[in-house]
């Protein structure tokens, strides 16, 4: 556990932001799909996969563009709960939190709306946080929803119900 949060009780806002909110998403996500049945098995299906396609290749993109995080140019302690060493650019983070923002929206705008707003405010977060800077959220929401777009066109979400679904 990062021992800044100790210091700072107002942190624990940022920090839940820009750590933990983007698991409260996948949770959403998980209870409007299996308990509330609001999102079906292949819009869970395409934001996951939207998600994890984002994450890989922000991950992919750290080790090819390597960039120091915020915190360790300007001297702040990071407000996040584990204190992360990879490269800053993209954001891995924004990345999957705007897939799956971007997937819920196209199949459903008013929930999509929901999780844009989590994606923003994880965005938001992990700036507040100085883990990332402006450019590293704006590229990684891009290549989220990008991805997004890509999976929901493909029908990925085919493969793992053996395509039998529609869109």
């Amino acid at each position: 556990m990062n021992e800044a949060l100790l210091v700072d009780k107002g942190a624990w806002i940022v920090t839940f932001m820009a750590s933990f909110l983007i698991w409260i998403m996948f949770g959403g996500l998980l209870v409007l799909w299996l308990i509330d049945g609001r999102i079906k098995k292949e819009q869970a299906a395409h934001a996951f996969l939207s998600a994890l396609f984002a994450w890989i290749i922000a991950e992919m993109l750290k080790n090819l563009i390597p960039s120091v995080r915020p915190f360790k140019v300007y001297g702040y302690a990071p407000l996040t709960f584990t204190i992360p060493m990879d490269s800053s650019f993209p954001s891995s983070h924004a990345a999957a939190a705007f897939a799956m923002a971007a997937s819920v929206w196209l199949h459903d705008k008013r929930l999509g709306t929901i999780f844009a707003i989590g994606a923003l405010l994880t965005g938001i977060g992990r700036i507040l946080a100085n883990v990332h800077s402006f450019l590293d959220i704006v590229t990684g929401g891009v290549l989220g929803i990008v991805s997004a777009v890509f999976v929901v066109r493909l029908h990925l979400g085919k493969l793992l119900s053996g395509g039998k679904s529609k869109a």
